[in-house]
């Protein structure tokens, strides 16, 4: 699908934030993933899980490399199987909500809008991510956390996603799966949409005009 921006008609929203994992893609590396990693590799859950969430945010606020992160996560003792195993194994539960891009590949093209992802991911899972599903051939910009160094739910990453797309709260849409963030970017008076299956979302966003 091109996704070549048209302007139709005026709209008193010029810009479209996205979250990527649960939106337009499935989540990278969600305890799901991990679960499954553990099942495959012969690892111990609970104690992995226990080491994902000491450091994780760490890594998706870009202080801290994949490399570190999976030393840290796994290979802090000897393994019967390599990093590049592993790492392969993470990048592909990654997986297109493919009616989602078209959707917001769409609503660019018909409404003139702006294309901005605002997440939180780890570096090198988010440019596999970037180049894997082309997300760069819709998307004008991407304020993910390993590139600002704020994670949402904190008011900065929306605040900087704002200035750079030079938008006022009230000119943009937000699309995220996570209730609190919805919520959280509301407060900035940012019209946020809770997306939870794309019938729903493509209603939602109807009524406001962007179809």
């Amino acid at each position: 699908m091109s996704c070549e921006r048209k302007i139709v008609s005026p709209s008193s929203f010029t810009t479209l934030f996205l979250d990527v994992g649960g939106v337009l893609l499935t989540n990278g590396w969600d305890r799901h993933a991990r679960s499954e990693a553990c099942a495959t590799f012969g690892l111990d859950k609970d104690e992995l899980d226990e080491r994902h969430h000491l450091t994780f945010d760490t890594y998706e606020e870009g202080k801290l490399s994949l490399d570190d992160y999976l030393t840290r996560l796994v290979f802090y003792t000897e393994r019967p199987f390599s990093r590049e195993d592993f790492t392969q194994f993470m990048f592909s539960r990654s997986k297109p909500f493919q009616e989602m891009i078209d959707l917001c590949c769409s609503l660019k093209a018909a409404h003139g809008l702006q294309v901005a992802v605002v997440s939180n991911e780890g570096r090198e899972l988010t440019e596999y991510r970037i180049r894997t599903f082309g997300l760069n051939n819709f998307v004008d910009f991407f304020i993910s956390s390993c590139f600002v160094h704020f994670r949402k739910p904190d008011h900065d990453i929306y605040k900087i996603a704002l200035d750079i797309a030079q938008a006022r709260p009230e000119q943009v849409v937000y699309l995220d799966d996570r209730e609190m963030f919805v919520q959280e970017a509301q407060g900035l008076g940012i019209h946020s949409i809770h997306h939870t299956g794309y019938e729903s979302t493509r209603k939602a966003l109807a009524d406001i005009g962007l179809s």
